[in-house]
This record gives structure tokens, sequence and C-alpha cells, in this order.
């Protein structure tokens, strides 16, 4: 532990310098300025947030589609993901934008309650696997990688009846459907991700109560969530390797991350500690020579949880047998990462008691020098962030293959989107000093394709490269000046020197 704190005291050493250098969003390239030859680059989409056709050809309802029916009042405008984009009708016209943009991978997620529309494999829906099996087919004629994602936030309403991510029995519930997964898509589809971002699902599910199913189990039910997730994946993997892989020789990982951290003065150590509380929290008992839950938390939340009274810590152990198969259980580390924060630690206790906030003890602030996006409160442009995060995996966890499953910038939906081009050029940047620097990244994936539902901000904001036309039935898709930026990129696996759009 002291001397991965020490690794990372020399992180933030190279990040304050980087910072001092550029001007908010630009970062200094070093090294060869090319992506190396066999560099995919791609896009991402999910399953909810693009599809629609939310109850058609027997489809079952997802927590999603339960929350948006009933509690509207809680999303923008009372959108809901009913159609959407419609990509369930219209694929047709995603699979234009992928090959105008010369995509090497497209990843997009698989909706469980299509396939299985109670959550349940006595529910098995044909014409839901046929619908990915035609995604799969016209991706791979194409010359288009398919990288899929088998869980992204839409959990079967069913299963949520039997207690969700809080049960033992969704193990085995999503065991039986990533192998349905792998036997009808797993001769085609070579990179899987089993969950996408659990340390958000969980909390906003289960510990705040923003998303569905508004559980509001502060302090304890994200704990449950991300421990019973961390086994399901696991279980996962298990399976794979010893079932299918012979055969298909696919890669599995759990998609992680979304912020990094830099210390507020001198406050490095509270820095660390937010990684370790976030990122950490699911990447250490994967990727960790050690296993397990990060040091620090154990101590502390049991400390905090025998200071409640209580008898035993709110963070569930992992010992033993779901220890050792928890760790290893990943192919290369799948990333996700879109700001940073500054991180001192709390002047005084935060949050709710008990929280995963009070447990993590800290204090985030903003740069006044980043960038903010113009839709949301939460997203600025920090790649030097990412380069800071590339460089904490390969101290952390080794040297590993990375793959970049999300990076995005969102705005209001405007076609001459130069600040999402100037945050993508940035992020590319980020990566190319990383790979210079020595992290063995293989893969970035920008999100997304297309403007989409954005959870509880429904369609207020945007993220896609290409626009949509949620007035028309038929939802056409235009091109942002962006796409044109980023197929450059693509075609000469090269950042340009200037922005041609």
């Amino acid at each position: 532990m002291f001397s991965s704190f020490l690794r990372f005291i020399g992180i933030v050493g190279f990040i304050i310098n980087a910072l001092h250098k550029a001007n908010s969003c630009d970062l200094p390239a070093k090294g060869n300025p090319y992506f190396p030859n066999n560099f995919s680059f791609g896009i991402a989409t999910s399953a909810y947030q693009i599809e629609g056709g939310w109850d058609a050809d027997g489809k079952g309802p997802s927590i999603w589609d339960d929350f948006t029916h009933n509690y509207s009042h809680l999303i923008d405008k009372n959108s809901t993901g009913d159609i959407s984009a419609d990509s369930y009708h219209h694929f047709d016209q995603d699979l234009a934008a992928l090959k105008e943009l010369k995509v090497n991978h497209y990843r997009f997620s698989i909706s469980w309650p299509r396939i299985f529309p109670n959550g349940d494999i006595s529910s098995r829906n044909q014409k839901g696997i046929d619908y990915y099996n035609k995604i799969i087919d016209k991706l791979l004629k194409n010359g288009i990688q398919p990288m899929v994602t088998m869980f992204h936030f839409d959990l079967p309403v069913d299963i949520q009846k039997i207690g969700g991510f809080m049960s033992d029995k969704f193990i085995e519930k999503f065991v039986a459907y990533a192998t349905e997964l792998f036997e009808n898509f797993g001769d085609r589809v070579k990179i899987w991700m089993t969950f996408n971002e659990p340390q958000i699902f969980c909390k906003s599910s289960y510990a705040d109560g923003r998303y569905p199913p508004l559980a509001g189990i502060s302090g304890e039910g994200d704990y449950i969530c991300v421990t019973n997730t961390l086994k399901a994946h696991a279980a996962v993997y298990k399976v794979y390797r010893s079932r299918f892989y012979e055969k298909q020789k696919g890669k599995i990982s759990i998609a992680l991350g979304n912020y990094f951290f830099l210390p507020k003065s001198n406050e490095t150590e509270a820095a660390y500690r937010a990684l370790q509380f976030n990122i950490g929290f699911l990447a250490h008992p994967i990727f960790h020579t050690s296993g397990g839950f990060p040091k620090v938390m154990i101590e502390d939340i049991k400390s905090n949880s025998l200071k409640e009274g209580r008898l035993t810590s709110r963070l569930p152990s992992l010992k033993g047998y779901w220890k050792n198969l928890i760790k290893g259980s990943a192919d290369f580390f799948a990333l996700n990462y879109y700001t940073s924060r500054m991180m001192q630690r709390a002047v005084q206790p935060k949050g709710l008691n008990p929280s995963w906030e009070r447990d993590m003890d800290c204090d985030e602030s903003l740069d006044p020098s980043w960038l903010k996006a113009t839709s949301g409160t939460w997203l600025y442009c920090v790649p030097e962030g990412l380069e800071g995060m590339l460089k904490f995996l390969r101290d952390e966890y080794g040297d590993l293959e990375v793959m970049i499953t999300e990076n995005g910038w969102s705005d209001v939906g405007e076609l001459d989107d130069v600040s999402r081009i100037r945050y993508l050029k940035s992020h590319l940047q980020a990566v190319l000093n990383g790979i210079s620097s020595g992290s063995n990244i293989t893969a970035y994936t920008y999100w997304s394709l297309i403007d989409n539902f954005e959870w509880r901000s429904g369609y207020s904001i945007k993220y896609g490269l290409y626009s949509v036309d949620f007035q028309s039935s038929n939802r056409e898709r235009t091109p942002k000046k962006s796409a044109n930026f980023y197929r450059e990129v693509i075609s000469s696996k090269k950042i340009p020197n200037e922005i041609h759009v």
C-alpha cells in the first residue's frame, strides 16, 4: 500500500507539471504522433438509451421502463426511452454512420429483458436473439468488430422483484443470461464486458435512490451491490474460460472508472484515497495481486461501522473462494474516463450517516481553469486526468492491456460542436501520450455514436457525434462537425495539427 502511494506521488507531480504547461482542455504532445497500426478506434451506445421498441417482439420490462412510466416526474420533461433513437427499427441508420466514420469496433449493450423477458432462461425470446444476431452479422460484414456489454443498467423487472443486486440469486440468474449470450453470439463476439460502471449504478440505485429501484440503502446497499456484481462477473468469467474459451478465444472484462482525482494543494493522500474508494473499489479485487477490497476501505468502513454500534462492517468480506475467484477475472482493463476532480480530506463529515461519502471522508472541488461542458453540472475537460489515470493503472496493477471503452463530451445538441472536437482532440492526445509513456493501450471508444436518452436528464443533454431528429418518425441521423474530425483521425491514425471541419 505504501509503495503504491509513493508511486502515486510521482503521478501527481507529473500531472501538476502538465497542468501548469497546458491551457484548459489542451494537452502537449510527446513521442510518436501516430497511433499504432493495430490500434482500434470505436464508438459506443447502450441498449436502453437508443433502442426504443420497449415492448416490441416479446421484450419484457426493465427497471428503467418501470421507472420512466411510473416516476416520469423525476425525469427531465417526463421523458422515456420507449422510442428514443428507435435503433430497434432503424439500426441501418446507425450502421451507415458507423461505416461513414470508418470505425474499427462498435461497443453496444444487449438488453437482458429482450433476451429473457422475465430475466430467467425459462422465458427465452428468440426474436430478441435474432435482433442481436442481425446487428453482429451486419457489423462483421462491414469489417466492424462487435464489442458487447452484457448489462448497462436495464435490469429485468422480475429480477428486481427477487431482490436485484441485493440477492445472492442475482448471481445465478446473471450467469444463466451470460451463458445464453456466449452460446448464441460467442462464435462472432470476441470482446465482452459483463457490467458497465457498477460503481455508478450501485450507488445511484441502492444508496442514493436516484436511479431505479430507488432503494436508498445508504452506506450498505451500494456495498452489497458491488460485492454481488463482482461475484457475478467472476462466475461468468469462470464459465467462459471453462466452457467457451477453447473454441471462441474471446476476451472478457468489466467497464470501470469515470473520474480521476488530483490533490488540492498538497493533499496527495486524499486524492489517492479517493481513487481507492472509486476505481479501486472494483479494480483492486480483480487486478491487484493481493485481491480483495482496498485496505483503506476495509479498515475505515469497519471502524465507522463499529462506531455506529454495529457488530460487523457494512462492507461485505471478500475472502476464501470468492476472493480467489474474483482475482484475475479479466483479460484487459476496460476504462471509462470523462473528467476529474480536486480532492482534500473533509473539513467536517459529509453525506448521510452512514454513506460512501462519509466513509471516503474527502471533499471535492474544481480547478477554475477547467473548461465546463455547456450541459449538465458535472463534466469538465481535464485530459491530464486521463493521462494520469493510465499511469495510475500501470503503476497500481501492472502492465496490463487497457481498452478505453467510454470517453465523451456533452452539449445541448449543436451541429457546430467545436467544444466536443477540442475535448476529443485533447483526450486522444492523452491516449497517445500514455502509449508513449509505456501503457499498453489498444483501443479508444468515444461515447456516443448518436444523441440518446441520458437517464434522468432525458434528452436535455447530447453526447452524440450524430444528431437525431427525435420529432421525426424515422429518427434521421445527421453528422456533427465532430464526426468529420473523428473520421479524419481514424483514417490517418494521427491527430491533425489543424482541425478541418
